[in-house]
């Protein structure tokens, strides 16, 4: 999905400032949805394109570091924090979980369009390096048992004989496998092998 399907989420328990903070998005092309409660947020159904969340730190029910926290144990998803007076306190731990910043009501304007363009823009690398991992994984998931078990003593750097003797299966048996990771994995060199096998941390997937 292009930036025309890119969202703004505001949380703010104050009416007035979500519909301010909309219409000032809205003129500068963002398509912008407010809520009035943490909590109906986290129940909302969130469209499947890049975003951000606009969150104002205090709220009644689930304050703005609880909706932070509650957010990334779903999935990860740029937070601008906003609040009427900051404490230093509340805006390390904002900074620690990934913030990208934290701003004080009333909101500069270019500061907050600014802040935004930034954690957009975060949020598709984030989201293309997912696409890119998960088909990664789907072309490292078609590879059969044997090849799996071969693929990373091959990285590892070990000959053909040498896998062979670990696998207790014959040299030419292991060239043959090899042949076909290399197709699946669409790999044109070894190297590339190397590099996508270093990507997808192999070891950790076969522990998994």
């Amino acid at each position: 999905m292009g930036p025309m399907n890119e969202m703004v989420y505001i949380v703010d328990d104050d009416a007035s400032v979500g519909e301010a903070l909309s219409s000032l998005l809205r003129a500068n092309g963002k398509r912008v949805r407010i809520f009035t409660a943490g909590q109906e947020f986290l129940s909302f159904d969130r469209q499947d394109t890049a975003a951000c969340l606009i969150l104002d730190l205090r709220m009644p029910g689930l304050n703005g570091l609880q909706v932070q926290k509650a957010i990334s144990a779903q999935v990860t998803i740029p937070v601008i924090f906003i609040t009427g007076r900051g404490d230093i306190p509340s805006t390390v731990t904002a900074m620690k979980e990934g913030a990208i910043d934290f701003l004080t009501k009333p909101v500069d304007e270019k500061a907050l369009l600014s802040c935004i363009e930034r954690a957009l823009d975060l949020d598709r690398t984030h989201r293309k390096k997912a696409l890119e991992h998960a088909s990664l994984l789907a072309r490292y998931q078609t590879l059969t048992p044997r090849e799996q078990q071969v693929l990373p003593l091959l990285v590892r750097g070990l000959l053909n004989k040498q896998a062979a003797g670990e696998l207790g299966i014959t040299e030419y048996t292991v060239q043959i496998h090899r042949g076909h990771i290399m197709r699946k994995m669409e790999a044109d060199s070894f190297a590339t092998l190397v590099k996508l096998a270093s990507r997808l941390n192999i070891e950790q997937v076969i522990a998994s």
